[in-house]
């Protein structure tokens, strides 16, 4: 029973790390964050950004509804516009097990040390995304904030796509603004 659990433990953190969404911030410690209430989207910033239009909805609709629960207000004449940049490559993972071991119990087997060949080795490939998205101060024409998020994209259908999205969203917008209690 203790080893069901045990590899039912090391899965669960196999699986969480392989969807892990790795989030990095930076910003200008002058401003105070506290004064910017409303958002646009910036759209000359986001037809840069080399994604289906599909994509980039699905991004920016993430996006306003992060900032909508931070208390945010969209607005025609904005404190902050939103940018989105995105990139990806494509990535390769070799994992090697020799499948050599103890095994369970007491005792000695003669037939271990047989001079087989027990190698495995599984390679996958995978499409590693990163989404940018940066506020830039309206008034000043400066960025601000820069959250950076960077993953494995699933891209099997569209509602998995969908949800990927959101996540990466909203891990970098939950960065934000900075020094913000979580």
């Amino acid at each position: 029973m203790k080893n069901i659990k045990l590899v039912l433990l090391l899965l669960s953190i196999t699986l969480s790390s392989c969807s892990a969404i790795k989030v990095s911030t930076d910003y200008d410690n002058k401003v105070d964050f506290t004064v910017y209430k409303t958002f646009a989207f910036y759209k000359t910033g986001i037809d840069k950004a080399v994604i289906s239009d599909l994509d980039k909805k699905r991004i920016l609709k993430a996006i306003e509804s992060e900032l909508l629960l931070l208390g945010f207000m969209k607005s025609e004449n904005p404190d902050i516009l939103v940018s989105i940049f995105t990139k990806s490559r494509e990535k390769v993972n070799v994992n090697q097990n020799n499948n050599f071991g103890y095994g369970y119990g007491w005792g000695w087997n003669p037939w271990m040390f047989n001079g087989l060949n027990n190698n495995n080795v599984n390679i996958s490939q995978y499409t590693e995304g990163t989404l940018f998205i940066d506020f830039i101060d309206k008034e000043k024409k400066e960025l601000v904030w820069q959250g950076v998020g960077t993953g494995a994209l699933k891209v099997q259908n569209r509602e998995k796509k969908e949800v990927r999205i959101k996540e990466f969203v909203k891990e970098i917008i939950a960065r934000f603004p900075p020094g913000r209690n979580k």
